[in-house]
């Protein structure tokens, strides 16, 4: 599975882009029909102001989920988990049909 990593606005660390890695990577588990997951870090004018979005293609579709909160480890975590359950309600879909 391919992990690219986009940072909008600013120039993301070492330490998140590892973090960023470590959980996306955890995805894999779900699907063995993921090979890109697309990953987009940026910074909004708003209270919770640090975005990230996850896009993907698995059985065909693309999955596209996008969070914000105060931080991007917060907001990276909603992502992975919420992605995991689109992941598995698509599978489920594609081999109950």
């Amino acid at each position: 599975m391919e992990i690219r990593v986009k940072s909008l606005k600013f120039d993301a660390d070492q330490k998140l882009l590892d973090y960023v890695e470590k959980k996306v990577s955890k995805l894999s588990r779900f699907s063995d029909h993921l090979d890109d997951v697309e990953v987009t870090l940026s910074l909004l004018n708003e209270p919770d102001n640090k975005e990230v979005k996850i896009q993907t293609r698995v059985y065909g579709q693309d999955l596209l989920i996008e969070r914000s909160a105060s931080t991007f480890e917060d907001a990276v975590s909603e992502v992975v988990d919420l992605m995991k359950e689109k992941i598995v309600r698509t599978k489920e879909k594609k081999f109950d049909a």
